[in-house]
């Protein structure tokens, strides 16, 4: 028998008047959440023609020479944003490190802006390579982007409270000012020769509250299959996202070229545990912590180091996730 991948929902009922749609679009997003922790979802409003884009124009920023792309590494200049060279994460903690490059961006802030003076996890200006094709067309394709997916990231979040049975509206402080990393990623092909496949990126979870993921025609994506206990393709579908639950939204509930959006917050907001997963006698299972110093924590975990001076020196407990994944 055929493992079975994570479901395909259409999010369409949720931009409808039909409230009965909406209920079930909400069971439906709530069962994919407490049997796989991942879920595909299709019909949304991010167009197609803007996922392309964003494909070619990262395409076109890794064909970059390696010297060109280390001119914008994210450890230059502070507040990480820009190109991570291959094996810069290992999240096994073992062999070689991960086998991708990547880029980071997020919402191009000002250096004036309050939360890039206090130095918050996640904030600050992105880099635009002037050695692109086009820099003005790279910059507006991924600025339109980041704006489109925190949208989405903010609607899911609303289905995700009820979900939980709470008031549609209940994430509204969470996603003001968030941090909302758009990370490029190129996995390389490998030598068919090699004696060992690489992976891409380890087994691991994700340490944001949610992670919308772009992936490419190539495949290669599996995730954890909670029910049957073994890892299972995501097999692609055009223009579809792969949406999967982070470490801090199980804290929360008491529990190729790929694009990943990483929703995480307002660094200045208090994660703790929500009123409908308290256990009246037993009380939440994890203590409340910052976004900012969940984050910073995990972050550095991530890539060896337990200091940056962007996020201060803060290394935390890693906690096992409610669903992993890997390339």
């Amino acid at each position: 028998m055929p493992s079975e991948e994570p479901p395909i929902i259409d999010f369409s009922p949720f931009y409808g008047s039909d409230d009965s749609k909406k209920a079930a679009l909400v069971e439906k997003i709530r069962e994919a959440c407490e049997r796989f922790g991942f879920f595909q979802l299709i019909n949304h409003e991010v167009p197609s023609t803007l996922q392309q884009q964003v494909i070619k124009q990262s395409k076109e920023l890794f064909e970059l020479p390696l010297e060109i792309k280390e001119k914008y590494g994210k450890d230059v200049g502070g507040y990480n944003r820009g190109y991570e060279c291959l094996r810069s994460q290992n999240f096994e903690k073992k062999g070689k490190g991960d086998l991708k490059e990547g880029f980071y961006m997020g919402k191009n802030l000002p250096l004036d802006d309050q939360y890039v003076i206090e130095k918050r996890f996640g904030q600050g200006p992105n880099k635009y390579p002037a050695e692109l094709r086009d820099p003005k067309e790279f910059q507006r394709v991924m600025e339109r982007y980041h704006e489109m997916m925190t949208a989405l990231a903010v609607n899911l979040l609303q289905v995700l409270a009820c979900t939980l049975n709470l008031n549609t509206n209940f994430f509204d402080d969470f996603c003001e000012h968030p941090v909302a990393a758009l990370r490029l990623l190129h996995y390389p092909p490998q030598d068919p020769a090699a004696t060992e496949v690489e992976k891409g990126i380890g087994a691991h979870t994700d340490f944001g509250a949610i992670t919308i993921l772009l992936q490419d025609q190539t495949g290669g994506l599996q995730v954890w299959n909670n029910l049957s206990s073994e890892w299972v393709d995501v097999t692609p579908i055009p223009g579809a996202y792969v949406v999967n639950l982070g470490n801090m939204m199980m804290r929360w509930t008491n529990d190729r070229y790929f694009v990943p959006f990483f929703f995480s917050g307002n660094p200045n907001y208090t994660v703790e545990c929500l009123p409908s997963c308290v256990d009246p006698q037993m009380g939440g299972k994890y203590p409340p912590v910052m976004v900012h110093d969940w984050m910073s924590g995990r972050f550095a975990d991530t890539y060896g180091s337990s200091k940056d001076e962007a996020f201060g020196d803060l290394r935390q407990d890693v906690v096992a996730g409610i669903d992993a994944n890997r390339v």
